[in-house]
């Protein structure tokens, strides 16, 4: 045969498959309304996995074994979809236990931050709320988390993001082991200055303290000069030590703001070496409320430890017609070689294709959480 004739012949076997798959969904159309009518789960792994053995043994050798393998678990995958769509339609998708308000109540809120007065976090605090927002600061981010959590706040201000260092590992999992939720973002750029006693030289500096990723992102500047360079918890701490200890041969590398809480003087501005250099804060409160304009969903899940399991995972938001914007994954206390997987996307919670996807992924991931909508 020749390649004319061979290509006819794979058409009229595409036809013959485009029919078969639209009368299969057909089926599951009708699989979806009684499933609706007898309140019965729309996966059914059991079923898949005895599904998928079955037509495997209908295959001849091992590479058509594989290939109708992988050929099903898309149809079995499309078929879910339709069914939770069709839920959707029907009203049948359950309420989600967020709710929506035309805007948050920051008025006589009060706002924790972790780190000193003069933090990053302190002034992406006051763009955010205002310069009058009733607040107060603890030295780590699991407090802050608790301060709300136990209602002494009402709203946090949390880093969780920055342009060239990165995420900050600590957020997402406390994100996870908390109930509390995004409901905000602000972002601010960041400007390192090098912060010493009125009056001070760089002549005089010795030792230069801030943290770790301040002094990572200032390193092209501190490669010019032999000084002693010490870790701390917080640029703003960083800033204070300087201040009361009273040492003209130390230095701080923090934010303006962070100079003038503590009477620092400006030694240089800029000494961090990316201009764009920007961190996100998110603004968290305990209650499930999610602005009626929010753009974004963030959520966290869990997949089984199997091949494909997070392609199929994330086919919900193709499906849906979803733009994912993020994914980050961290590793899952006291299990090995497992991960949690943190998605942003784009969307609102009483979008009809919103409510769909995140129908899919809770019948199908582990352990699925909204984190926020803002």
């Amino acid at each position: 045969m020749d390649l004319t004739e061979l290509r006819r012949q794979l058409d009229e076997i595409d036809e013959q498959i485009v029919k078969l798959y639209e009368q299969r969904m057909d089926i599951c159309g009708q699989v979806a309304e009684y499933k609706i009518k007898t309140g019965r789960k729309v996966f059914d792994r059991q079923r898949e996995t005895e599904k998928l053995a079955s037509v495997k043994a209908l295959t001849h050798n091992e590479f058509n074994s594989h290939g109708i393998e992988e050929l099903f678990e898309q149809i079995m995958s499309m078929s879910r979809k339709l069914q939770y769509q069709l839920l959707t339609a029907h009203g049948s998708m359950g309420k989600l236990p967020f709710i929506g308000v035309d805007r948050l109540e920051t008025e006589n809120a009060r706002v924790v931050f972790q780190g000193a007065e003069g933090a990053y976090s302190q002034a992406a605090m006051l763009q955010y709320f205002g310069e009058t927002v009733s607040s107060f600061h603890v030295d780590t981010f699991r407090d802050a988390m608790s301060a709300i959590d136990e209602g002494s706040a009402d709203f946090a201000v949390l880093p969780i993001e920055n342009s060239t260092a990165g995420i900050v590992n600590e957020i997402y999992d406390l994100l996870q082991e908390y109930e509390n939720y995004i409901v905000g973002e602000h972002i601010i750029k960041i400007e390192h200055c090098l912060l010493g006693l009125p009056g001070t030289s760089l002549s005089q500096i010795k030792t230069v303290y801030s943290h770790p990723q301040s002094l990572m992102q200032s390193a092209r500047f501190l490669a010019d000069h032999d000084w002693q360079q010490i870790s701390m918890q917080n640029n703003a701490f960083a800033a204070r030590k300087v201040a009361e200890e009273g040492d003209p041969t130390q230095a701080a590398i923090a934010g303006e703001q962070a100079g003038k809480a503590y009477g620092l003087e400006i030694l240089q501005k800029g000494v961090n070496q990316s201009g764009s250099n920007s961190t996100r804060f998110i603004i968290v409160t305990n209650q499930k409320i999610f602005r009626k304009d929010a753009k974004k969903i963030s959520i966290c899940f869990e997949v089984p430890h199997e091949s494909g399991s997070l392609y199929h995972m994330l086919s919900h938001f193709i499906y849906n017609n979803l733009n994912m914007t993020k994914i980050e994954s961290r590793p899952i206390e006291d299990r090995n070689w497992e991960y949690r997987f943190f998605i942003d996307f784009e969307g609102n919670l009483a979008d009809s294709a919103v409510k769909n996807a995140l129908r899919g992924l809770r019948e199908e991931a582990r352990n699925m959480k909204i984190l926020g909508n803002y």
